[in-house]
């Protein structure tokens, strides 16, 4: 499973990307906004952090504006993935700049059926939001596991179910075992997926042991 960050902080990106396990970025207007700077120059510095997939959302509610601005997203890097609703006028605005070459991620995505009509417009990915089911006292990770169920049944359908709105690392544990494409998560949850407390004792136990020995790796 690959793993975006979702976050338009720069710093933060850049610390994540040298771990060398980061594979992409989604962002979204909110999150840009919560930056404070300029929108192109922020994806531009970001384009570059991360070779892989960028998500960079539209903000026309119109086909027709989606296409424009996907259009003009795209040109800000090769890696740029544009982001549309999952509406009727976002399935055609991704039809569209599907059929010109430009990768896109479907967003908001609640349902079974959205997520189907997605992949029939073409998406390159459908983010489906787990947490915001969860908060409405939904499963959101039911939702993952049905959709991975028609997307197996139909050869067809290419596009990659993106976990979106992730809460916690269980959530990421179940995406990984349903075998969800992508997850993009919080750059806080990302850090937590490394930790146990096993881990901590046994580290803690081995360092004791070999300061006891009074010996050096280094200084030899």
């Amino acid at each position: 499973m690959q793993f975006f960050v979702d976050t338009a902080d720069t710093n933060e990106i850049r610390e994540l990307a040298a771990s060398g396990l980061l594979d992409g970025v989604t962002t979204n207007p909110s999150l840009v906004a919560k930056s404070g700077r300029d929108f192109f120059e922020v994806l531009r510095e970001i384009s570059k952090l991360v070779p892989g997939p960028i998500s960079a959302e539209v903000t026309a509610a119109d086909a027709r504006g989606m296409i424009e601005e996907g259009q003009r997203l795209a040109r800000i890097a090769s890696n740029i993935v544009v982001k549309v609703p999952l509406t009727w006028e976002g399935l055609k605005a991704c039809r569209a700049l599907v059929n010109e070459g430009i990768g896109v991620n479907v967003t908001l995505c609640f349902s079974v059926n959205q997520a189907l009509l997605a992949a029939k417009a073409g998406a390159t990915y459908v983010s489906p939001f787990v947490g915001r089911l969860d908060d409405i006292g939904e499963n959101g990770m039911h939702l993952i596991a049905d959709i991975k169920k028609v997307y197996d049944h139909y050869e067809s359908l290419n596009t990659k179910i993106l976990v979106a709105s992730i809460r916690s690392a269980d959530h990421v544990r179940e995406a990984a075992l349903i075998g969800a494409h992508v997850a993009t998560i919080p750059p806080a949850i990302l850090r937590e997926l490394v930790k146990h407390a096993l881990t901590d004792k046994g580290l803690a136990a081995f360092n004791a042991d070999w300061a006891r020995t009074g010996q050096s790796i280094l200084k030899r």
